[in-house]
């Protein structure tokens, strides 16, 4: 056996990573119902204003990235973007989402969307926190 650590991506072994782990989930679970779901934003400039990637999997929205322009936070796009992922996510038949994020980041922005806090790790980064955050759809 060989073992090596990368800084590179090596974008096939991942791939087939993943790709083996998702069939090991399928074979105990019977199923695999993974799907992207990304909801994007421009404006009139045809610019990337914000946007939020992840994908519904098992019932769940599992939030992987959310991102707004400098100049457009706080204006209601990233509420707009949220709002709108997880109107497909339910659509979907998603009973919750989850989301993990960074204390200088969005806690207290998803907090106002219902998310609440399931869990934490002090001090990732050092002087910041990780919140891991989970929210059920009624």
């Amino acid at each position: 056996m060989q073992i090596q650590c990368f800084d590179s991506p090596q974008e096939d072994a991942v791939k087939q990573l993943y790709t083996l782990v998702r069939q090991y989930n399928t074979e105990v679970m019977g199923y695999n119902d993974a799907r992207p779901l990304n909801v994007l934003a421009w404006n009139d400039r045809e610019e990337l204003v914000g946007g939020v990637g992840g994908r519904t999997i098992y019932g769940h929205f599992l939030v992987e990235v959310v991102w707004v322009a400098a100049d457009s936070r706080r204006s209601g796009v990233g509420r707009q973007l949220m709002e709108r992922a997880e109107e497909e996510a339910r659509a979907r038949g998603c009973t919750a989402a989850q989301v993990d994020t960074l204390s200088f980041q969005g806690r207290e922005f998803y907090a106002r969307l219902g998310f609440t806090i399931v869990g934490q790790i002090a001090n990732f980064p050092p002087g910041h926190q990780r919140y891991f955050m989970h929210k059920l759809y009624t």
